[in-house]
């Protein structure tokens, strides 16, 4: 598919290259180029430097011998994601240069590539398929399959919950478990379930709304009623977690940034016999009452080292929301890094910087993660 020339003609600048790709007949152009060459505009815009052509079904990069490898790699994989049948996107192509670059880099801490990462399907419901978008998300994906206890730490937008749902509908559907259990914390901005209006149900629907939605999302709706009936889902605050043991299941504590130290290690010695629990939030968000230590943040010192507990920590690179929410991510932390702070709201719980937890997926030990051009006009 690709022929790469190099040619360094005794210059003393880089070495220069060429490389030539052959689009197959089978797959029109418009799946590699996007609409209205949106995909091309985004790959000239990440390689400014190098010259790309397109003649019929041929595309052609020359310029710098590293940038046209990464060019050559990177359309090389757009290939492989297109043959599984998955379209290509703006924001997967910008993901795929962002994975190479990184592994060309050396920081990239793995071997896994784009395609690997874009084309790992999760659960497909209604035409829908629920996948990774990032190689964090990925690993986060593969430590819930092979760990029984995952943290998932995170800001705001990087599929911590979405995907450990995902893992739990995938898990029932394939009966690895009978139940799956979805709680959070009911203590959230210093308000207290007693002091808030209506039936019990009424008072926790809020703080639970975001769980019924993601499921709304996985499994037919008209489902959910009988199956929460029949308790194969429950969905409940913490605080009923407790004197239970719970087996056979697939546990997820979303939020957890909002529990105390004894709620955490409440919940984790939940834990009952061929069950999974996963465990969600973001240390950065933290609502609870001044003077309040975080569970989620005093458990990292605690587990740290234990066998078969993962702590899996994504950044503003693994946002999936829109471009500006990665972007306040890393405003948020550059502004904590400047005056001494972690963003963890009035508690002031861990004084420090978050700085540590970026790009690293700790499971037992831890392994390091991690303008607009001219489009076809080169033609």
């Amino acid at each position: 598919m690709t022929q790469t020339t190099t040619n360094q003609a005794g210059s003393p600048q880089a070495p220069q290259a060429t490389a030539r790709f052959t689009v197959p007949a089978k797959h029109p152009m418009v799946t590699v180029l996007g609409s209205g060459d949106s995909l091309l505009r985004v790959i000239e815009q990440a390689f400014p430097a190098a010259d790309i052509h397109v003649r019929g079904n041929e595309i052609s990069a020359s310029g710098d011998a590293a940038e046209v490898d990464l060019i050559q790699r990177l359309f090389d994989e757009m290939m492989l994601v297109l043959r599984t049948g998955q379209p290509m996107t703006e924001d997967a192509v910008e993901r795929s240069i962002s994975m190479l670059r990184e592994q060309q880099d050396g920081t990239g801490g793995a071997s896994e590539t784009p395609a690997e990462v874009l084309t790992q399907n999760i659960l497909s419901n209604r035409g829908r398929t629920i996948r990774p978008k990032t190689l964090n998300q990925k690993r986060y994906v593969d430590a819930i399959d092979k760990h029984t206890v995952v943290f998932g730490i995170g800001p705001a937008g990087t599929g911590k919950t979405y995907l450990a749902m995902a893992k739990a509908v995938q898990a029932l559907q394939s009966k690895q478990v009978n139940r799956i259990i979805l709680t959070r914390p009911a203590v959230e901005a210093g308000e207290r379930l007693g002091f808030l209006p209506g039936t019990l149900y009424e008072k926790i629907d809020p703080y639970l709304r975001p769980l019924y939605d993601a499921l709304h999302d996985m499994l037919d709706p008209d489902s959910i009623p009988r199956l929460m009936a029949a308790g194969t889902i429950e969905v409940a605050p913490l605080a009923y977690m407790r004197g239970r043991t719970l087996n056979d299941a697939f546990i997820i504590l979303d939020e957890a940034q909002n529990t105390n130290p004894e709620q955490m290690k409440m919940f984790l010695t939940r834990l009952g016999f061929d069950s999974k629990i996963v465990i969600t939030g973001d240390v950065t968000q933290v609502d609870l009452p001044g003077g309040t230590k975080s569970g989620l943040r005093q458990v990292r010192e605690i587990l740290d080292g234990v066998d078969d507990v993962h702590f899996s920590l994504l950044d503003s690179s693994d946002v999936v929301r829109h471009k500006l929410v990665s972007r306040i991510v890393d405003a948020y932390e550059r502004y904590d890094d400047r005056h001494g702070t972690d963003g963890a709201g009035p508690s002031g719980d861990g004084g420090g910087r978050r700085g540590d937890d970026k790009g690293q997926s700790n499971g037992r030990g831890q392994s390091q993660n991690q303008g607009q051009s001219h489009g076809r006009g080169k033609r």
